[in-house]
């Protein structure tokens, strides 16, 4: 585990006075998919919100500890030391409903990132950004003659390849992904999985999932979370098959979920 990219120290996040993260420590490993799997309402969704900042956009959220992103070039970043918009570049996050921005093009949906930072690019790069973000995620050729239309045109497959396509564009470091296929048919989870696969080459990747069979399929390493704790967390193949906690097991059984 030497390569690390975040690292959490003493994570505890809460809403008001409700804890629903208590003191989590977790290394994630840089290009691997690391897949955070445990029942609803077990703090999933609220620890990668955490990661890069996006839990303190909810009301009356609090995060107590560290998370530490690590660059490629050693620098420690101490993510809650530095802007927000500076994190969430390095961070990308995709959500579990597609959500292109119904006003914007494909095009522009892809190149939003910088949009929205006031991030100037001339058209030739952003041209460059958008045919290479969308091949990455397969759907330049379904979509390279109608890059003027709304995203919203698209079939929900197809825009969450947009979004994971605009989150891309940014050159993140890590993007997180929350239960993105939950909305999708089979088909098109797939496709998304399939292409998971392929983006770990050039980008860490977090997915949050309650899906046993997701996590098994597509993950390197597994967290397993239960009532807000970090249960157990190693290589995949390890915690499906000799699984050190009761609970873990009871979740892969589906005696839990």
């Amino acid at each position: 585990m030497s390569d690390i990219v975040l690292k959490t120290e003493n994570l505890t996040a809460s809403y008001d006075e409700h804890i629903v993260v208590k003191n989590v420590n977790l290394s994630i490993i840089r290009n691997k998919i690391t897949a955070i799997m445990g029942p609803s309402g077990c703090g999933k969704t609220t620890l990668i919100r955490c990661f890069n900042r996006m839990h303190e956009l909810s009301p009356k959220a609090k995060v107590e500890g560290k998370v530490l992103l690590i660059e490629n070039s050693n620098e420690i970043i101490d993510v809650y030391s530095v802007d927000p918009m500076l994190v969430r570049r390095k961070i990308g996050m995709v959500f579990q409903k597609p959500n292109p921005f119904p006003t914007m093009s494909i095009y522009e949906n892809v190149i939003a990132g910088y949009i929205l930072n006031g991030i100037k690019l001339k058209k030739s790069e952003a041209d460059e950004i958008v045919e290479e973000s969308l091949k990455k995620v397969s759907l330049w050729d379904e979509v390279k003659d109608r890059l003027r239309k709304k995203g919203t045109f698209l079939s929900g497959g197809q825009q969450q390849r947009l979004c994971i396509a605009r989150a891309l564009a940014m050159k993140p470091d890590i993007i997180l992904l929350d239960e993105p296929t939950s909305a999708l048919d089979p088909v098109a989870t797939a496709k998304i999985e399939e292409l998971i696969e392929q983006l770990k080459d050039t980008v860490t990747i977090v997915i949050v999932t309650h899906n046993v069979g997701q996590a098994g399929r597509i993950s390197d390493y597994v967290a397993f979370m239960y009532l807000g704790e970090l249960v157990e967390y190693g290589p995949t193949d390890v915690i499906f098959t000799r699984p050190s906690h009761e609970k873990t097991e009871e979740f892969l059984t589906g005696k839990i979920g």
